[in-house]
Formats: structure tokens, C-alpha cells, sequence
């Protein structure tokens, strides 16, 4: 690691990344990473931070993190923007919901409906309503319902309450996917900040009847892991970045549905299981998964699980995991942050192995440094 502010002894260390954050990362989707012809982020930049990818797509999900990224910022005219462009582009008006991407003009690319996509509209749109202008705040709110609505009416499993298809045709009349953990994961996120920002109790009853269908559905009884399929599928696979994202948002949240669905309990042996078998020992890399046994199955390791991991350590309830914060703060800055922005992925013995900035990622550094002491 290069960047002198990033060179400081712990604990001063997270003060620094969010420094780096503030001075290096938002930078580039106000300035180069960001279309203004369309008034859409780029869907990634080079690794020098500053030349965008030439575009194929711009997906709602993305324009979604961005308007998280920038509300939270306290950027308010850039997430002013960025709410018109969510709604000018990816609303469909005449079947409900979001269209996954448009394509390089603007035009809608990919029209199915995709739940992880929902989740993170509503979950931007918490954000923004707690900070844009009144009328700007009702229509998020009004977004964030209406979302959350379409989800509940038109994404259930048929004989399975509680959960949700991941993904369905355009006009929701035909599934195409089943449901699986990581838009469940998200959605569980958005109904979390849905609640923080409204107070509306209807959001307790749906985390409530989610999480009771969740951990009836994905918890791997033998380890306290969160499976990426439901139990019971072929060649099932465990992420070690989702069980520490898992941990943190029950305990940041502590909101009794966590409990009530015995997913705590859970949560904090999949911790230990994963630290175990999921995180390199000498560098603290977070590999990108394991199989049910804890082997192995793909050792690369994504900027984002080494977040998850962050937020992790800095909200467990047992002191002596959160006093290897500060060790886990400095290998992460030293191993993934860069002068010009940061690396997205490499392999466990640091070879690059995605080199471009994703305008996603920003959303990740957000939510772990917000999460450090």
C-alpha cells in the first residue's frame, strides 16, 4: 500500500479509509465515472480511477447503490440526479416494478424483474428520503412502498409463505427464478432501513414473516451457515462474506425478528464456522466460498466479503472478536486499498485478478466504514 493516508498505526486506520473514501472514491462517480449525456454512473472505470469502460449496460441496481452512496454522502443535488435517472429509466410504468438494466443509450435492455434489483431500490430510497427536500423525500417514500408492495403481490411463492422468486418475466406472469439467499439477504437490508426511516410497524411484520420463511428455508443446521440455495439443493455452496453480512445486520439492528426466527444463534456459529475455515490466517483474506464441510471451493477473494467481514468483527457481541478489528483494518487497507481507488478482487495469493472499479462497489466501503468505531 502506497497512499500515506492510509499509512497511520491502528486504530487511527478506519478515520483514514473513510478519508480515502471522501477524497478518492466519491470523486470518481461524481466526475469520470459518471455519464452526464444520460445522468447515469458508468457501470466501472479503469483501474487508473479516472478512464470509464466503454458501456454495454447500466443496471437499476447499480443506479440504485449509487443513490444510496450519495444520500448517505450528504451529496444531495447528485442524489437528486440520480432518483430522476432511477425513475426515468427503470420504472416500468405499465406492468409495475423495476426493468433490470437499460442499454447503452437508455433504452430498456433487460425487462425482467429481478428481486434483488427491488430490494435495493427500496433500500436507496430509505436512504434519500431521510435526507432530500420534502416533496423529493414523500415521492421516495412513496417509491419505497410501492416496491415493497409489488414484492408482496407479485413475487411470492405460490404454497410458500414468506418467501419470494428471485426473478420473473416482465409482466410477473411466469417465474424464472427460485428463491434464493442473496436477494432475500438484501431484501431483509431494505425492509431494515424501510423501517428505520417510516417507523411504520408493517415493515416489523414483514421482516418478521421473512426471516421466519428464511431461516426455515436456508439455515445449514450442522454449521449455523446461511446457504446460498435452499437446504436440500444439489451442489449447494456457502459464502463466507453473506454470513458475516447476515451477523452484522442482526446485530447492528438488533430487531427481534433475528431472534424470533432462531436465526441469532445460528448466525453466531456460521460466524465462527466461516472465520474458521473461510479467512486466511496470515493475511485475513475472506475466500469467496466453501463447501457445506468448510473445504474450499473458490479461494478468491472480492473486495466486498472483505467488508462484510469488517462490519462483522466491529458488531459482534463478544469483545474478544471485536478486539481483532484494528489487526483485520490495517491488513484490509493494506491489501485492497489503492492511491487511485481500490482492487475488486484477487486471488488468496494477490494476484490481480479483476483489475476495473465497478460503480457498485462504493456502496460496500460505505456500509463498512459507517460501521467502524
Amino acid at each position: 500500500m502506497h497512499d500515506p493516508d492510509l499509512t497511520a498505526a491502528t486504530p487511527p486506520t478506519a478515520d483514514a479509509l473513510r478519508a480515502h473514501y471522501k477524497r478518492v472514491v466519491l470523486p470518481i462517480w461524481r466526475g469520470p465515472g459518471f455519464n452526464t449525456a444520460l445522468r447515469l454512473a458508468f457501470e466501472a472505470v479503469a483501474e487508473d480511477g479516472r478512464t470509464p469502460l466503454p458501456p454495454q449496460r447500466y443496471r437499476a441496481m447499480a443506479c440504485a447503490r449509487q443513490l444510496f452512496v450519495f444520500s448517505q454522502a450528504g451529496d444531495i443535488d447528485h442524489a437528486d440526479t440520480l432518483f430522476t435517472s432511477l425513475r426515468t429509466y427503470f420504472q416500468d410504468t405499465k406492468n409495475g416494478g423495476w426493468f433490470y438494466s437499460v442499454d447503452a443509450n437508455g433504452a430498456p435492455h433487460e425487462r425482467h424483474k429481478d428481486l434483488y434489483t427491488h430490494a435495493f431500490v427500496i433500500f436507496a430510497c430509505a436512504e434519500y428520503a431521510k435526507r432530500a427536500g420534502a416533496t423529493a423525500a414523500k415521492e421516495a417514500l412513496a417509491v419505497l412502498e410501492e416496491t415493497s408492495a409489488v414484492i408482496e403481490r407479485r413475487m411470492t411463492i405460490s404454497g410458500v409463505g414468506g418467501l419470494f422468486s428471485s426473478a420473473m418475466t416482465e409482466d410477473f406472469s411466469i417465474v424464472l427464478g427460485p428463491p434464493l439467499q442473496n436477494p432475500l439477504m438484501h431484501l431483509t437490508e431494505a425492509w431494515l432501513a424501510a423501517r428505520e426511516t417510516t417507523a411504520d410497524p408493517l415493515f416489523d411484520r414483514r421482516l418478521e414473516k421473512l426471516a421466519a420463511a428464511f431461516a426455515r428455508a436456508f439455515v445449514h443446521e450442522e454449521t449455523g451457515c446461511i446457504a446460498e440455495l435452499t437446504i436440500g439443493s444439489a451442489n449447494n455452496w456457502l459464502e463466507p462474506g453473506h454470513q458475516f453480512e447476515w451477523l452484522f445486520l442482526a446485530a447492528a439492528s438488533q430487531h427481534p425478528a433475528f431472534d424470533a426466527a432462531g436465526l441469532n444463534r445460528a448466525l453466531v456459529r456460521g460466524f465462527n464456522f466461516v472465520q474458521q475455515f473461510g479467512v486466511d490466517p496470515v493475511t485475513g483474506g475472506v475466500a469467496a466460498s466453501l463447501n457445506e464441510q468448510g473445504g474450499v471451493i473458490d479461494s478468491t477473494q472480492r473486495i466486498w466479503a472483505q467488508t462484510e467481514y469488517l462490519r462483522a468483527l466491529a458488531t459482534h457481541a463478544d469483545e474478544s472478536v471485536r478486539v481483532q478489528l484494528p489487526a483485520q483494518i490495517a491488513r484490509f487497507a493494506g491489501r485492497f486499498i489503492r492511491p487511485q481507488g481500490w482492487i475488486e478482487s484477487q486471488s488468496a495469493e494477490g494476484v490481480l485478478m479483476r483489475p476495473e472499479l465497478p460503480s457498485t462497489t462504493p456502496y460496500h466501503l460505505a456500509t463498512a466504514y459507517a460501521a467502524l468505531p
